[in-house]
This record gives structure tokens, C-alpha cells and sequence, in this order.
């Protein structure tokens, strides 16, 4: 960890009911780096950007963005601060048009409904959706949704990006054109934090891995490193990764 670290995770730990999710896992995402959170199903992952993102609040440990420590703030004061995330499980409002949904992100840093159109309006043009802005979004295939859900995180102007399995269910084609989307984003100044299981996405995306089992750290390094370390191989790579 180091003074250009723009997100610090430093021993946070997380129980429900007396379980524990999360045990003194600490990670660091470098300004303008991309690093990916791997492992298996029930590792933490998500409960971590949960802490991050300011759902749960961690039982111990700190997080600090941009120098500032943020664990315990609300969700908005998260995001008003430069924290944008995605979800697992897509939730677009499903009546309200593609561009809509996008203004309503946009809304954050804009000060009126006509900025934010036309906020909302450049970011699906950026990914590559703005013939589908006055679309239902339950309308909208798999792949779609899924960009719309970036779309909606970015219109709220984050530093740093935090996606939950966005590549999950794609085809490798599809997989390989969220990936170019998301190296442009990098290249135009957006920090990435990614939970992935698709090791073709993590693989192409990142500077850095970080790999939980058990709410616990077991790795972390380069891509390589990780894909040879024999406890990641172990718990995981060896089973559940999809190449």
C-alpha cells in the first residue's frame, strides 16, 4: 500500500448472526489501476464491496478513499464522494426508458434534468447503447442490461468503478467487448475494482488480483503469480474458474 492508492481495505472484518463473512482482509486499488477480487462462491467478495460501498458497516478494520476514511458512511455520501458501483444481480427499472435510467445516475452530479439528459446521453453513447436510450429496459437483452448497469454507476461521475460479476453469463464475444469497454474507461482516468469469475475477463483486465476463500485473503499479486499459486489452484482455479 502505498501513498498513490487511491482505495485502502485495511483488516476489515464482517459477521451476521455470528458467522463470519469477512476476516481481516486488506487490499489496495492504485489510482488509475484496475484490480480484481476472485474466489469461490461465498468467499466475501460481494460483502466486501458492501463494505466499501457503505451497506454494512465493517465490525473492525478501516477503508479510505483518497485519503479520507470513509467506513460508516451512508451509501449516497459513498457514492457523492467518488465510489460508483454495479450489482450481482441486474435491477434496472424496468418501465422507465434506457436513457432514463441512466439520468437517474446522472443525477448525482448534475444540477438540473436537462444536464442530466445530456450526461445520460454520453455515457450510453461511450458504451456503445445510445440507439437503444428510448428502449424499456425489460426489454433490453442480458448483455444490454448489463451495460446499463455500468452506464447508470458511471453517469454519477466515479473515480473509482466497483463491478459485481458484470460479465457474468455473456459469451466469450460479449465477454471481450466488456472487456475493450472497460480498458477505454481505464484509459480515460476511471479506477476499477472487479468481483469476477470469468478468468478470460480477469485475465485481459488486471494489474492486480486479490483472492478471498472463506472471508479470508489467501493471494494476491500479478495475474500470473495468482493462476500459479497452489492454494488459489487449490480452492478454486482448479474447479469453479471459467477459462
Amino acid at each position: 500500500m502505498s501513498g498513490s492508492d487511491l482505495l485502502v481495505v485495511d483488516g476489515i472484518s464482517k459477521s451476521f448472526r455470528g458467522l463470519r463473512a469477512v476476516t481481516r482482509a486488506s487490499l489496495a486499488v492504485p489510482e488509475g489501476g484496475i484490480v480484481s477480487l476472485i474466489g469461490p462462491n461465498g468467499a466475501g467478495k460481494t460483502t466486501c464491496f458492501n463494505m466499501i460501498a457503505g451497506v454494512f458497516r465493517p465490525d473492525e478494520g478501516s477503508i479510505s478513499f483518497a485519503g479520507r476514511r470513509i467506513d460508516g458512511l451512508r451509501p449516497d455520501r459513498i457514492c457523492h464522494a467518488g465510489i460508483g458501483r454495479t450489482f450481482q444481480i441486474v435491477k434496472p427499472f424496468k418501465e422507465l426508458s434506457a436513457l432514463d435510467n441512466v439520468i437517474v445516475g446522472a443525477l448525482r452530479a448534475e444540477p438540473d434534468v436537462r444536464s442530466a439528459r445530456k450526461k445520460a446521453e454520453a455515457v450510453l453513447d461511450r458504451l456503445g447503447m445510445l440507439d437503444k436510450r428510448a428502449q424499456p429496459a425489460a426489454q433490453l437483452t442480458l448483455p444490454e442490461r448489463k451495460r446499463l448497469e455500468v452506464a447508470r454507476a458511471l453517469a454519477t461521475e466515479p473515480r473509482l468503478l466497483l463491478l459485481d460479476e458484470v460479465m457474468a453469463g455473456l459469451r466469450p464475444t460479449e465477454t471481450d467487448q466488456m472487456v475493450a469497454v472497460f480498458r477505454e474507461l481505464n484509459r480515460q482516468g476511471v479506477t476499477i475494482l472487479l468481483i469476477e469469475h470469468v478468468m478470460r475477463a480477469v485475465m485481459a483486465l488486471s494489474q492486480q488480483v486479490v483472492v478471498l476463500h472463506y472471508g479470508e485473503v489467501i493471494a494476491s499479486g500479478t495475474p500470473d503469480q495468482v493462476v500459479r499459486d497452489p492454494a488459489v489452484l487449490e480452492c478454486y482455479l482448479g474447479e469453479e474458474a471459467e477459462l
